[in-house]
């Protein structure tokens, strides 16, 4: 049984010390610290504190064993190196994940960092069984040749998925969010990178698990490089019925009362062909990402539409639809025998409710208005004593915050068939935002001596209003500040109790 002295001789040995000190200090560094920071800072500081407490008792981490150590300096020397070349590979991998935060590409990253992580694991256990257990790791390597070869075609499909992924993460043509188009048709936004395979989810909500050799080989359409917004274009044919400029210029004024495209880079109109049956346009635009592309699409074609319909455009057949002489005196024919009161009326949600008598007697009451471009319809908090519903041109609508900067919002942009004044008008409200024409407009008003009859008449229709006029107010306020998105919904009973007092029902 050992003495006293000889523990107390071991203990003071200072190879078992430095043995000691760097594994409570790795275990101590790993535990205690957990900010990735100060673990980036704790980590490289062990390494500095073993590599010289290490050299200073001439122990080198990286040579073999000096000969006549016994067998306590033997185990405590190899936990020291085992703890140096472990804490080695702990700060490198630090490092490693600290620099793609930094870059901003922590999540991207995520199969390079794996990879490298790997080659450092690989190359501290490498070391310590060269310098530690002093086995002969060339021979192990060369050994191990035909079991490296059996598993290589055994997991050939998966092994070049891997290194099919190993090429793309660091050619990166895409990223993580990015939108892709592959050759098959398949459409999606990248939402994760692995070993194996790439993650898109499409805009079905569907996950499309694509290998990685299949994608390295694939042709594919990174549509968010070089920057997120995408090109969108529209084609639209009209009858000959006016000159092509005149088309032109409707189309300006669609695209200028959109809500959903870019203003920059301009976009762009062309008549792209012209014949005895009609003249064909082609619009370019941009929106902020691939996945506006549909409610853009959709926001356009109305727009095409109404502004089409306000300036007595009539939409084509298709160039391959064989207009035949029935098709041609159908579409000839007007859109009924009704006013352009009744129409703007039969597009105004306000009064859809009322019945075909009811508008009649209302249109008789409404008036035209025009304004000139630049000039103010209405200015915020004022109270618009009608309503006034748009016939064409375009108008813009801006809030001005009460803070002392006075910051103006664009809330949104009206085109043919919108409306505004109908919270004065049936509550006396001052109105959300200043309305000025960005084109020349032409409106139709309805006051409240026009409409005040028929409410009378039938109370009901102040219950209605109300409903509406809540719905309305509360995307007006959502769109300026959306802690206030909705709050209006709850208030349909006081805006009908406003509406009925200010019509004495």
């Amino acid at each position: 049984m050992p003495s006293y002295g000889d523990i107390t001789q071991v203990v003071a040995d200072p190879i078992v010390r430095t043995g000691a000190l760097a594994v409570i200090g790795a275990v101590t560094t790993r535990v205690m610290l957990r900010n990735r920071r100060f673990h980036l800072i704790g980590q490289l500081a062990l390494l500095a504190v073993l590599t010289i407490l290490l050299m200073s008792h001439d122990i080198v981490p990286y040579a073999p064993e000096p000969p006549g150590a016994s067998s306590f300096q033997r185990f405590f020397l190899g936990l020291a190196k085992i703890t140096w070349w472990t804490s080695a590979a702990w700060a490198l991998i630090s490092v490693v994940r600290v620099f793609l935060i930094f870059e901003g590409r922590a999540r991207e990253g995520r199969f390079l960092q794996d990879l490298i992580v790997g080659v450092i694991y690989i190359g501290a256990v490498l070391s310590i069984v060269t310098y530690v257990f002093n086995a002969p790791v060339g021979t192990l390597i060369a050994t191990s040749g035909i079991v490296a070869l059996i598993l290589g075609l055994a997991l050939q499909s998966t092994l070049s998925d891997v290194f099919s992924g190993i090429a793309l993460s660091l050619d990166r043509p895409y990223r993580v969010g990015d939108w892709l188009a592959l050759g098959d048709a398949v459409e999606g936004k990248v939402v994760e990178t692995n070993w194996r395979a790439t993650h898109l989810l499409t805009s079905a909500n569907d996950l499309v698990i694509v290998p990685n050799s299949d994608l390295a080989k694939a042709r594919l359409t990174n549509l968010s490089s070089p920057e997120p917004s995408h090109g969108m274009t529209l084609s639209v044919r009209f009858r000959p019925s006016t000159a092509p400029s005149a088309m032109v210029e409707v189309m300006r004024s669609v695209l200028l009362s959109s809500n959903s495209i870019l203003t920059l880079p301009e976009p762009s109109i062309h008549v792209t062909a012209l014949d005895a049956n009609a003249v064909e346009l082609e619009v370019t635009s941009r929106v902020a990402d691939v996945s506006a592309v549909g409610t853009a699409r959709t926001e356009v074609f109305d727009l095409i539409y109404r502004h089409a319909k306000a300036a007595g455009l009539v939409l084509a057949q298709p160039a391959n639809g064989g207009v035949t002489a029935a098709a041609s005196a159908t579409g000839a024919v007007p859109a009924g025998l009704r006013t352009t009161q009744l129409r703007l009326l039969d597009v105004v949600p306000l009064f859809a409710h009322l019945t075909e008598e009811e508008k009649e007697t209302l249109a008789s009451t409404m008036t035209r208005r025009t304004f000139r471009k630049g000039d103010v319809l209405i200015e915020q908090k004022n109270v618009s004593q009608s309503l006034m519903i748009m016939r064409s041109g375009v108008a813009i609508v801006t809030r001005r915050s009460d803070d002392p900067a006075g910051e103006t919002t664009e809330l949104t942009r009206l085109a043919p068939g919108d409306f505004f004044g109908e919270g004065g008008l049936l509550t006396g409200a001052g109105e959300f935002g200043s309305i000025t024409a960005l084109t020349a407009v032409v409106v139709y008003e309805i006051t409240q001596e026009g409409l005040a009859p028929l409410i009378r008449d039938r109370p009901a229709i102040a219950d209605e209003l109300g409903a509406l006029l809540s719905k309305k107010t509360a995307v007006e306020l959502s769109k300026f500040d959306q802690r206030h998105g909705g709050a209006a919904l709850k208030s349909v009973p006081h805006l009908t109790a406003r509406i009925r007092h200010l019509f004495n029902l």
